[in-house]
């Protein structure tokens, strides 16, 4: 027996019942779900990483079930329910995949031998997505209208970043090409220093410390942005290495019967770079 969605939805509305459901379910909110929705992403996001695909469909039965969960907060205060969700859903892909839906219905196709190319795509996605925020802000007359609006606040510092550099470049507002972006960098790493230097002198400036590595981490999303990686990704990917290294680093010593807090900094670093050199061949 294959359970479907709708197995699901009644699932999620028995696990809700003020009188026979489960007491943590029944208590929540659309606010105290938000940090386990954010969990469950990263652990899908983590599951691709580690290319542990055998426990894929897991992690994402877990993200859906965050979708299933809010749908049911909707539907019990008149809101919404999950099928308005899909159904809103659907209605903005076919929105914004003229290319794929040239009539805005599931039903119409595009000519195969007529196809758009990736410059009129990306075109057609920024109007679309123009005209979407430009409906929101009917609805938000007090809101300053401004491109970077839909832009979660709410997302990872870096993600962030990225978007909003995005965002920007495609208005016009962006470096010309890599080069001035290095000399930014060092420009931003002189700066930090200083600001260290004079936070040394005057426990006061501490902010200043904060706004200029700010700005260095800035411009390192920017370097990202520039040589076609992704940010995030980039720094989860270094964290895995440093993790596996330090994993390594304590097993040779647990092997050598020695503990880690008596060594001193060079002999950790040289099993350091000893760990480094087994990757390396």
């Amino acid at each position: 027996m294959n359970y479907s969605i709708e197995d699901l939805k009644t699932l999620m509305a028995r696990l809700r019942d003020p009188d026979t459901g489960c007491p943590w379910d029944t208590k929540q909110t659309f606010r105290t779900i938000v940090p386990h929705t954010l969990e469950e992403a990263h652990e899908v996001a983590d599951t691709i990483e580690r290319e542990d695909y055998a426990h894929l469909k897991e992690e994402l039965g877990d993200l859906l079930f965050q979708v299933i969960f809010y749908s049911q907060l909707g539907q019990e205060q008149d809101l919404f329910n999950f099928d308005a969700v899909v159904h809103t859903l659907v209605r903005k892909l076919l929105r914004r995949h003229p290319h794929v839906f040239p009539e805005g219905t599931l039903e119409s196709r595009v000519d195969p031998d007529n196809r758009p190319t990736d410059e009129w795509i990306a075109a057609s996605w920024e109007r679309i997505k123009a005209e979407e925020r430009a409906e929101k802000g009917e609805t938000r007359p007090v809101q300053p209208a401004s491109r970077l609006d839909d832009i979660p606040a709410s997302l990872p510092a870096l993600t962030r970043a990225d978007k909003l550099q995005r965002r920007a470049s495609r208005h016009g507002f962006d470096w010309p090409d890599i080069e001035p972006v290095f000399d930014k960098l060092q420009e931003e790493i002189a700066e930090l220093k200083v600001a260290w230097q004079n936070a040394q002198q005057d426990p006061a400036a501490r902010d200043e410390v904060e706004d200029e590595l700010g700005d260095l981490m800035f411009v390192c999303v920017n370097l990202a942005r520039f040589l076609k990686v992704n940010p995030e990704q980039a720094l989860r990917r270094t964290n895995r290495k440093f993790e596996a290294r330090f994993r390594a680093i304590e097993g040779i010593l647990r092997e050598q019967g020695r503990d880690m807090d008596d060594e001193s900094l060079e002999a950790l670093d040289e099993i350091w770079n000893r760990v480094k050199g087994v990757e390396r061949s």
